[in-house]
């Protein structure tokens, strides 16, 4: 008898979890989706380091049209728009496995192409969980009912099903910044280079630039700000004049800074939740929202799907815990990596900036330090 299993969010880590259970024929599942439709059309980008890319490869993500994607070779540090250094990121590829930049909506439609339509439900909101029998009843809000297995809740940074199911607010905490993004052509990009990854760090905040396929560039600027400015710039006008000022900037942006401007703020989670029902599993930003300075929230979502998968498919009774206790030991890795650059990057006392270049500088021509803070994230 196969194993019934319902995805909560169709998000990256959901879809790429379906795609690998689409190939066992032990599992019957279903995805539920509480949007109307899945959200093709927007431009921001996904880093995705080898960890990732190898499992993406296990469902044909090598054979992907290579005008969606770019593969840049290096990371190039700046200070001010000044650059430091750079690190070769080839150094970690291992033949089609490459460091890769898309469009998330790109990686989500590859994900969703590969799946059948009829395992798609739209507009569902989950309001109710209980186990009956060793199954897990779920019902939502139009009424429709399932019994399965397995819930896995993969519905994102504002997970309501994880506090659905816990019985207490899981919302994860503002960390006193916000993000701003924009994309360009990559011909008009001339202080970076726009054929690899570029991070400027500036005084309470630092800009990103990278390409996402073969012809933009994705442009993200994370700034520190308490809440009462982050109010402010909810207001487009005063956002734009704001990020100009903050970034100071070049004039080959200022077309681009318009009242398109993208912006969100920035949170992270307190701790991982082990479910307090057995078989449930948080996956994604559901499990942990990490802070965006190691550019692994995407590839993180991709590598639990794999673990989970793996998990599902062996014996152990109690394997919401074993995964749990997989995936929270990674997330302590990749957090502490997260959480120290955001704080490098942000420097601003003068002489704190002189030595964290300094030592940046050093620390990137040491192949031991790099295998051991990059390596031990890219290769897993």
């Amino acid at each position: 008898m196969k194993n019934k299993i319902a995805i909560i969010g169709a998000g990256v880590g959901g879809l790429t979890l379906a795609n690998l259970l689409g190939k066992d024929p032990n599992f019957e599942l279903m995805i539920y989706e509480r949007e109307e439709t899945l959200r093709l059309d927007e431009g921001f980008g996904v880093q995705l380091a080898v960890n990732s890319v190898s499992i993406l490869n296990e469902i044909g993500f090598d054979k992907i049209n290579q005008t969606e994607i770019f593969n840049p070779q290096r990371l190039e540090f700046y200070s001010n728009d000044k650059r430091i250094c750079g690190l070769d990121l080839t150094q970690f590829n291992i033949d089609s496995e490459k460091y890769t930049t898309l469009k998330r909506s790109a990686l989500l439609k590859f994900l969703k192409d590969k799946l059948f339509s009829n395992i798609f439900r739209f507009n569902k909101s989950l309001e109710k969980v209980e186990t009956i029998n060793d199954k897990i009843k779920i019902k939502f809000t139009d009424g429709i009912e399932d019994e399965v297995d397995y819930l896995v809740v993969s519905d994102g940074v504002f997970s309501k099903t994880k506090s659905l199911i816990e019985g207490k607010d899981y919302s994860p905490i503002y960390i006193g910044s916000k993000a701003f993004r924009i994309t360009m052509p990559k011909d008009k990009v001339k202080i970076f280079d726009s054929n690899n990854i570029n991070i400027s760090m500036k005084p309470n905040a630092h800009l990103v630039i990278y390409p996402i396929n073969q012809k933009t560039c994705n442009v993200v600027m994370i700034t520190r700000c308490n809440t009462a400015l982050s109010k402010k710039l909810e207001d487009i006008s005063f956002a734009k004049s704001f990020i100009k000022k903050t970034f100071n900037l070049s004039s080959e942006f200022d077309e681009y800074i318009n009242d398109d401007l993208k912006h969100w703020s920035l949170y992270s989670s307190k701790n991982p939740v082990l479910p307090k029902i057995n078989n449930v599993f948080y996956l994604g930003d559901a499990f942990y929202t990490f802070l965006p300075s190691m550019a692994q929230g995407a590839a993180q979502s991709i590598e639990a799907a794999k673990e989970l998968f793996e998990i599902l498919n062996n014996t152990n009774k109690n394997k919401s815990e074993e995964y749990f206790n997989q995936r929270a030991e990674r997330t302590k890795l990749i957090n502490s990596r997260s959480n120290f650059n955001y704080f490098a990057f942000h420097f601003s006392n003068t002489l704190f900036v002189y030595f964290r270049n300094l030592i940046l500088k050093r620390l990137i021509k040491n192949s031991k330090f790099v295998d051991s803070y990059l390596g031990r994230v890219f290769r897993k």
